[in-house]
């Protein structure tokens, strides 16, 4: 839409009249429809035509009534009419003709030249037809702000999250109400249950699950204790906590969402460029079409009444309404949906882009993987099973803070084996570390140690995980080696299906990773990548998407956003992931706030689906018009059809209101999609 139809037409404009009390514009449409249409019944009951029409003759005519009749349709030009008729002297002082210029031309041509019959030129009045086609555009106005408004309510429903007010803790323990907007760092407020969480802030006190759906889109209450981080807008559940205040006013998660969706909203896409050139030129045409029609009426002998009819027909029948929303109401919709589901866009035209993606490059460590040491496979080489083999292990590293003891004792309590507590713990330095386990002495010690030791382990599968680049301990239980346990950074279950379904669309899937060629070929296979880059020093990431770009593929990289940053810069889009409520990341075009890799399979899918829109919205936009200006013309009165600009006004408001309900049918997306629905919760730290 054009810019001056977006400034000068109550408020219209991308993203659905965006800045602008809708209810009051809704009521001021509604307000002028009412009282044009009251004053409309005794303009056609004093209009010659429409008295001949039903069969009355003079019986309501008296002395004076045309001046009557001129007066009551002065009030429906000046007060229904004011809208367009302000718009047009905006768009004209512009210089950027658009809708309000053909429909304010309509009304006004119309208009002065039932005045000047009124004041004696020869011809007959067209004051009826001037306000019907008032009547049907302030209504076409009011049906299709509704329609606008429902389509583009992202940031409002985002704005509504957040309470009003909070319960803050005083010095003496109790409590008072204050505005949110009061708060400061360092403020306890006291969260009931049941009550939104009025600002982002670390728990001090309690513990309680929490919906965090409008983080996440994922409607499974979190965990919450001490020292836990809380979003403002997410939902306390059956417990009461205490959160001390971190983030006021623009630095929380909402108000960086919020920002970024008005941002978004706003950006200006190749797509918008190119409905407005196109809601330009039509106007033009329907411009030059319209005066063409009025000459080749009069040309052929018609009168000057119906000639002009016909040419007001044309330029409201033209309006390039429809086509000016097209763009901006999509734009609203999956801005909309991908806020709600953790998908924040921070550069329209770079998201559109994503339609045309054949590449995705992903870094590996907390991306594809999990970004912490994990135990891959339990080996036994004696007669103890896997089970007791980790038991011993766990139990032994119990003591330890080592990240290879970590990772020993999640597995153990992921599979729900019960450790003990080991005695004489001691550290065996670079080497591993050793103690009693029970009635055992027990040993986590490295392959350079069984070395040292002069014993061997000959075990195929041990020599394949440690080919595969894997980080191999042996276990030993009273001076015989047991078994070994393999430790990775484990491959979350998440990219294997989002690596499946990326391919299924048809993109290449490669993986960036500073890891040794046997780890990345390693988790190359087991995820089915189609490519990888191993070995890769950070500042080398952004030469290797330069690499396949130069392939003549169009790339999206994936990464944390911090040391990932030029690589997400050189890609044709950049996707930051697992930025949590840390959402302000400049290098990139794309936030997933999750962790959770098949996000991307979303945020690439919502880019195509959003383009559809804009495809259909365009041909709902334009293709009317194929048929719609030639009847409006009069080519098809040999076939009785002729349309008056009343019934021209309401076709416009008709493909007007189509385009807004099939962008809002973007919404079925979400669902269609599953974007929440079919995930499960996953890890939420920031990789870095």
């Amino acid at each position: 839409m054009n810019d001056t139809h977006a400034q000068d037409h109550s408020g219209h404009g991308n993203g659905g009249h965006k800045g602008h009390d809708h209810a009051h514009m809704i009521t001021d449409f509604k307000r002028r429809f009412w009282v044009s249409i009251v004053l409309t019944v005794p303009i056609l009951l004093l209009s010659p035509m429409i008295r001949t029409f039903l069969g009355i003759g003079d019986a309501v005519a008296f002395a004076g009534d045309s001046y009557v009749l001129a007066g009551l349709s002065t009030i429906v030009f000046v007060y229904g009419g004011w809208p367009f008729l302000t718009g047009l002297a905006g768009e004209v002082g512009k210089g950027r003709p658009g809708m309000m210029t053909l429909i304010g031309l309509a009304v006004t041509v119309a208009y002065v030249y039932s005045v000047a019959i009124v004041l004696g030129l020869d011809g007959k009045v067209f004051f009826w037809e001037l306000a019907t086609l008032i009547d049907v555009m302030l209504l076409g106005h009011w049906i299709e702000m509704r329609s606008v408004m429902g389509a583009s309510r992202a940031l409002d429903e985002l704005i509504r999250m957040m309470p009003d007010t909070a319960d803050k803790v005083t010095e003496d323990g109790r409590t008072e109400t204050v505005r949110v907007s009061d708060l400061v760092a360092g403020d306890k407020v006291l969260v009931r249950p049941g009550a939104k969480v009025p600002i982002d802030g670390v728990i001090v006190e309690g513990r309680t699950s929490l919906d965090e759906s409008m983080l996440t889109g994922e409607s499974r209450p979190v965990e919450k204790g001490e020292a836990d981080e809380v979003v403002g807008g997410s939902v306390n559940g059956d417990g009461a906590i205490t959160v001390e205040v971190e983030k006021t006013g623009a630095e929380t998660y909402l108000s960086q969402v919020v920002s970024m969706v008005r941002q978004a909203q706003e950006s200006r896409s190749r797509s918008q460029n190119m409905a407005d050139r196109a809601a330009g030129w039509l106007t033009y045409i329907a411009i030059i079409v319209g005066l063409v029609t009025l000459v080749a009426w009069l040309i052929a002998g018609s009168d000057f009444q119906f000639a002009l009819a016909r040419m007001v027909t044309v330029m409201v029948i033209t309006c390039p309404h429809a086509l000016g929303l097209a763009v901006p109401l999509v734009v609203a919709v999956s801005t909309g949906i991908s806020a709600a589901n953790g998908l924040l866009i921070r550069d329209r035209a770079s998201f559109e882009r994503a339609r045309n993606l054949d590449a995705v490059i992903f870094d590996k460590t907390g991306t594809l993987t999990q970004g912490r040491f994990g135990v891959s496979d339990v080996v036994a080489v004696s007669d103890l099973s896997e089970n007791e083999i980790l038991r011993l292990a766990a139990s032994l590293e119990s003591r330890s803070e080592h990240p290879i003891a970590r990772g020993i004792t999640a597995a153990a309590e992921e599979r729900r084996i019960d450790i003990s507590q080991p005695e004489n713990f001691e550290n065996l330095r670079g080497r591993g570390a050793q103690g009693r386990v029970g009635d055992h002495a027990v040993k986590v010690v490295s392959p350079s140690y069984i070395r040292e030791q002069g014993l061997a382990v000959e075990n195929a599968r041990v020599d394949d995980l440690a080919a595969e680049g894997k980080t191999v301990v042996h276990v030993m239980a009273d001076e015989r080696v047991v078994g070994a346990i393999a430790l990775a950074d484990l491959v979350r279950d998440e990219s294997r299906e989002a690596v499946t379904k990326l391919k299924d669309m048809g993109l290449r899937c490669i993986m960036l990773t500073g890891d040794a060629e046997a780890v990345a070929k390693s988790v190359a296979g087991e995820l089915g990548l189609d490519e990888y880059f191993a070995e890769v020093l950070p500042d080398q990431k952004a030469d290797k998407v330069k690499q396949v770009k130069a392939e003549g593929r169009t790339v999206a990289m994936v990464g944390d956003g911090v040391n990932d940053a030029p690589a997400l810069v050189e890609a044709d889009l950049g996707i930051a992931i697992g930025a949590g409520t840390d959402v302000a990341i400049e290098s990139a075009d794309v936030v997933l706030v999750r962790n959770d890799p098949r996000d991307v399979v979303a945020i690439l899918a919502l880019s195509r689906a959003t383009y559809r829109k804009m495809i259909q919205n365009f041909a709902l936009a334009t293709g009317y018009n194929v048929v719609a200006i030639p009847l409006a013309a009069g080519v098809g009165i040999a076939w009785g059809i002729l349309l008056s600009p009343a019934v021209g006004a309401a076709l416009m408001s008709v493909s007007t209101v189509l385009v807004a309900i099939n962008a809002k049918l973007l919404g079925r997306f979400s669902d269609s999609a599953g974007l929440a629905s079919e995930k499960q919760p996953s890890n939420k730290h920031n990789s870095g």
